[in-house]
């Protein structure tokens, strides 16, 4: 599976290959500082991605911004974007539910259940998959 995460923290993405690593998962991991980068990234991908993995917190562009524009444009809105983030404000929540997000995952402090988090998004995923033409 492709996967494209939106994270401005190196310390979450270096956790997330490690927990992709540790388990087994033969995933490919895209990483976009910001909402900026990876508009530019989509844009100009050979590959889309199979899941988007998006924080809400970054500098530039944030994840609500990003999520506007992406579910704006008609190549590439269908793509399934999960939202990875510490934030617990049910506005954040609400409203990225009201622009179509296809999950909305709050990080644990704990490291085990980050990793148990992440495999049943990935292992759903993998099955879940979009086909395409």
């Amino acid at each position: 599976m492709n996967i494209l995460f939106i994270e401005d923290d190196e310390i979450e993405s270096m956790k997330l290959q490690r927990t992709v690593a540790k388990q087994g998962m033969r995933h490919t991991i895209q990483n976009a500082r910001n909402g900026e980068e990876a508009l530019v990234h989509l844009r100009s991908a050979e590959l889309l991605p199979d899941l988007i993995l998006l924080d809400l917190n970054m500098p530039r562009m944030n994840g609500l911004e990003f999520l506007e524009i992406l579910k704006g444009e008609d190549s590439i809105k269908f793509l399934p974007t999960v939202i990875l983030t510490t934030s617990q404000n049910r506005a954040d929540l609400m409203e990225c539910f009201r622009i179509g997000v296809a999950g909305y995952i709050i990080k644990p402090l704990k490291y085990e259940e980050y990793e148990t988090k992440l495999k049943r998004v990935l292992k759903y995923w993998e099955v879940n998959e979009l086909v395409k033409a």
